[in-house]
């Protein structure tokens, strides 16, 4: 009774902070199969009752494999990826819906003398996770395998303000009415990021990252993330490491690793000051600021892969120290992570936003949002009355920012007589006094 006593009280302040926070949780096929899940719902209601925002994100992977195995439909797999056949989407449908069922009715338990008794807790799912095909790939067609597109924060922050749990499975939907088999992973950190959300918690074999040694690593920074994930490919954990890494990247502040084997994980490692499995602490810096000369070598690695896919425009180390003062970056532990530029055309009171580009491993986190508010709020100092821009594989991301499609002879005539025709870039024109915000 003591020891209960004094975990009890030195878990306050845990409770307080925890509270009217957001947690995206994520539970692997595996452990929904495992003896250990109904404490884990245990603590899931507990954490719920305490006030925390929950959005469960569950896998279905062996479920899938023993739905495929009854049907006698053979797996496929490239690159490790599932394709998804058409006879294999009807295993999956099935599979997801019968665990969504299964989670479902767990969480809905309200019996005497049971940890859930009083709870009257309601899950809420849907259509809420937005998937495009993952197309074809080394001439392989995935099929009916996909990405997320969307994950739609609004909604799912509407129902976590009535005090609803979220629960997603790893079906998407497109805009074209199709569905999609998506990565477990991939949602819960798309979800993470997009609801901004306070904890990434991933539920894995393991007690969480171990070292070479087989010690458990209780906390690390992203810099020795990105070096353990090299070392471990290959190994189960690899996929939850590169998800955590992902969601730090994009400001995800802390994504913890723990075993669904253990009981009561979940609460040591939220409620305990060593917790029990592994912590990716964000704890590093990012700042948006203009560029000088020094950054000239970082804006040539950030932008030529651009470049070399035809994105953007070739720049030469000479050309872009002549123009570095038109250039705005964002850093992040001294590495350039995107970047953009503002060319004014004073007497028109126009100005092109030029080369705006965002690290590969830093997309979906809002930095080019974050350029383009940059550049914006330049142009207004300048007295600049709108923005134009030219590009030739994005005209939707800055459509949906409220630029317009606008002709050639609606440019400075200095820029319209410098279009490259072979090039043949789609225009379009923002006007600022119509954006006061982006």
């Amino acid at each position: 009774m003591h020891d209960y006593v004094t975990w009890l009280r030195h878990s306050s302040p845990y409770i307080n902070s925890h509270r009217e926070r957001t947690f995206v949780i994520m539970l692997p096929g595996e452990s929904l199969n495992h003896a250990n899940f109904n404490g884990i719902v245990h603590d899931l209601v507990l954490l719920h009752s305490l006030g925390v925002r929950l959005v469960l994100v569950h896998g279905s992977r062996p479920q899938i494999e023993q739905a495929l195995a009854l049907r006698q439909v053979e797996s496929h797999y490239h690159n490790n990826l599932r394709i998804t056949d058409r006879d294999s989407l009807d295993c999956i449908i099935s599979a997801v819906g019968q665990l969504r069922s299964q989670i479902e009715a767990r969480l809905s338990v309200n019996i005497a003398a049971s940890p859930m008794q009083g709870a009257k807790l309601r899950i809420v799912s849907g259509n809420l996770v937005t998937a495009r095909p993952f197309g074809v790939v080394d001439g392989v067609d995935y099929q009916h395998t996909g990405e997320v597109r969307r994950i739609d924060a609004e909604a799912i922050n509407q129902l976590l303000d009535q005090r609803h749990l979220v629960l997603l499975s790893h079906l998407g939907y497109s805009p074209t009415g199709e569905i999609f088999n998506l990565s477990c992973e991939e949602v819960a950190t798309r979800a993470a990021i997009s609801l901004k959300a306070d904890k990434l918690i991933l539920f894995t074999a393991e007690q969480g990252l171990l070292d070479e040694d087989s010690q458990l690593i209780r906390e690390l920074g992203l810099q020795r993330a990105t070096l353990e994930l090299a070392r471990v490919q290959g190994q189960p954990v690899a996929a939850t490491l590169a998800a955590a890494i992902q969601a730090s990247q994009h400001q995800v502040p802390r994504c913890h690793l723990i075993s669904y084997q253990r009981d009561g994980a979940l609460l040591s490692e939220l409620f305990t000051r060593d917790g029990c499995g592994t912590l990716l602490d964000l704890g590093s810096f990012e700042r948006v600021r203009e560029a000088s000369i020094d950054d000239v070598g970082g804006l040539l690695e950030l932008i030529r892969p651009l470049e070399e896919q035809g994105l953007l425009v070739r720049r030469s180390r000479d050309l872009l120290e002549q123009e570095i003062r038109q250039f705005s970056v964002v850093e992040r532990d001294g590495l350039l992570i995107a970047c953009a530029a503002l060319y004014p055309f004073a007497e028109d009171k126009t100005g092109e936003l030029a080369c705006l580009a965002v690290h590969p491993d830093y997309r979906h986190g809002g930095h080019g949002d974050a350029m383009l508010e940059r550049i914006r709020h330049r142009a207004l100092a300048m007295g600049l009355e709108s923005l134009f821009v030219l590009t030739t594989r994005t005209a939707h991301w800055f459509q949906e920012r409220g630029f317009q499609p606008c002709t050639l002879a609606e440019l400075p005539q200095r820029k319209a007589e410098l279009y490259n025709f072979q090039r043949n870039s789609k225009v379009f024109r923002l006007s600022l006094a119509a954006a006061p915000g982006l």
